[in-house]
């Protein structure tokens, strides 16, 4: 009876065995087919179809164009914690090619890597904030995009980041605000 019954497990231990379960028939993206009449395994999208965490609601927020111009406007109000947020992004993504100031030069270029443009320069300091915007989302020149590393809000923060890094080293005397010119002149 023992016996039996240990035949009887071990049988029904090597059915359930089959070679099917390790080889199953499947698709590969990328490769051909001869099941569906356009011969390709992967199947085109529904049309309208939206890929999630894709939705495209706020034109300007997330291209950095308004009517296909670059936006001379940001999407949101740039206050303190914004600035703090985009010093802070800059210093991670940034300053290794553009330095801390803006100037270009970065670490990267004291390993031989070509200098990026420094933000101070006229063109640039007459960019409207969406350029800024696009180049990061984008890419531009030998700068890779880095629209899957750095989130959408952070990257205007960057853009408004850069705009003070822009004044900060074309500010002059008269841009100070009279009730702080005082404190400017105790300073010198």
């Amino acid at each position: 009876m023992r016996t039996q019954a240990l035949l009887l497990g071990l049988l029904a231990l090597c059915s359930s065995c089959r070679q099917d379960m390790h080889d199953q028939p499947k698709y590969k993206p990328q490769r051909g087919s001869s099941f569906f009449a356009d011969g390709r395994s992967d199947r085109p999208l529904i049309p309208g179809t939206i890929a999630r965490g894709r939705l495209v609601t706020d034109e300007l927020l997330h291209t950095g164009k308004e009517n296909g111009e670059f936006s001379k406007v940001f999407p949101f109000e740039i206050t303190a914690e914004v600035l703090a947020r985009g010093q802070q992004r800059f210093g991670i993504y940034c300053t290794p090619c553009h330095d801390a100031t803006g100037s270009g030069n970065g670490i990267v270029v004291a390993r031989g890597m070509k200098q990026p443009t420094s933000y101070h320069i006229e063109r640039l300091r007459e960019a409207a904030p969406g350029y800024f915007f696009d180049v990061m989302t984008n890419g531009f020149g030998v700068m890779y995009d880095y629209s899957d590393r750095i989130r959408v809000e952070d990257r205007w923060a960057i853009a408004a980041y850069i705009r003070v890094l822009q004044k900060a080293q074309n500010a002059k005397q008269a841009d100070v605000p009279a009730d702080k010119q005082n404190l400017l002149e105790q300073t010198q």
